[in-house]
């Protein structure tokens, strides 16, 4: 059996002459949260479509549990929860009304499963408020509830912690991790937000126009971001020359006539700013730096970089 709970095969989707997605290979494992990270655009949610069934991929193929989605649905699609677009939620009904009309609908009969969701997601159990009454926010939290309600296995999410405020974000942060470390789902989200990506996931791809650009785990995309000790000094060009001479190293970039970068981390900064200054060299700064997760992906994207 594969280690994969969810993986796809060269996944393709046009519209016309237009390619949203172009042969994508994602491995999503047992138990971790994958984070599918792009711009708006990228070719995320039709992705997530495709995972889910909803657009019929104009070539290759997904696999979850093993097994292929065309063909199994009727089995794949219930150990499922989903959040892709807003639910069509009843705008004069409460949370809990709503919530158990989905679950009439699914043939879930537990009261206690929908009270859970709803905890969970920190929205009260049967209170009066209509729906239509909710902030966007609370609207976003009822939606995971509802992907959440049936105790699936596994999570697709698109997107969930779009119009929460910053103490909404991490409670849905936190409330993500703990469905993954103390629940065992296994769970794959989407955002263009890298900082909330890179506090969240165990492994991530990047997606860029369609095409995966990287796959791996967060502590491996780390350890391939840059560090480097930056000198601000009076003479960029000279003071690399004397560090080239005495610390046998051109691992450096002058970035123009101030700025210098040296790359080799392992030399002894506070030698080289004693030979620069007893070679007449004026020192204003002097730090270890370390690119962050959007530095390398505007490298590997080659543009700019995302929220």
């Amino acid at each position: 059996m594969s280690e994969y709970i969810i993986e796809t095969h060269n996944l393709t989707k046009r519209y016309g002459n237009q390619v949203s997605v172009s042969n994508l290979n994602i491995h999503v494992k047992q138990g971790r949260i994958y984070g599918l990270l792009g711009r708006n655009g990228a070719g995320k949610t039709t992705t997530m479509r495709m995972l889910l069934g909803l657009t019929a991929p104009t070539s290759g193929e997904v696999k979850i549990f093993g097994r292929p989605m065309q063909g199994n649905e009727n089995k794949i699609l219930p150990r499922i929860g989903c959040l892709i677009e807003s639910p069509g939620f009843y705008p004069n009904l409460t949370a809990t009304e709503n919530l158990r009309i989905f679950a009439e609908l699914r043939g879930i009969n537990k009261p206690n499963y929908i009270k859970g969701a709803l905890e969970r997601v920190n929205l009260p159990y049967r209170d009066k408020k209509l729906f239509s009454e909710y902030s966007l926010g609370m609207k976003q939290r009822l939606a995971i509830a509802l992907a959440v309600m049936h105790e699936p296995e596994v999570l697709i999410l698109d997107e969930p912690i779009n119009g929460l405020d910053p103490i909404g974000i991490a409670e849905v942060r936190s409330f993500i991790r703990e469905l993954c470390d103390a629940r065992g789902k296994t769970i794959l989200i989407s955002s263009h937000i890298l900082s909330e990506i890179s506090l969240l996931a165990d492994d991530i791809g990047i997606i860029d126009r369609g095409v995966l650009l990287e796959e791996e785990s967060l502590k491996e995309l780390e350890a391939k971001n840059a560090k480097f000790v930056h000198f601000i000094v009076s003479d960029a060009s000279k003071a690399a020359q004397i560090i080239s001479k005495l610390f046998q190293t051109r691992n450096m970039q002058i970035a123009d006539s101030y700025n210098l970068y040296l790359y080799d981390t392992t030399l002894p900064v506070a030698k080289i700013n004693r030979a620069l200054m007893e070679n007449g060299i004026d020192i204003k700064e002097a730090h270890l730096c370390e690119d962050t997760l959007e530095d390398y992906f505007k490298k590997i994207t080659g543009g700019e970089g995302i929220a």
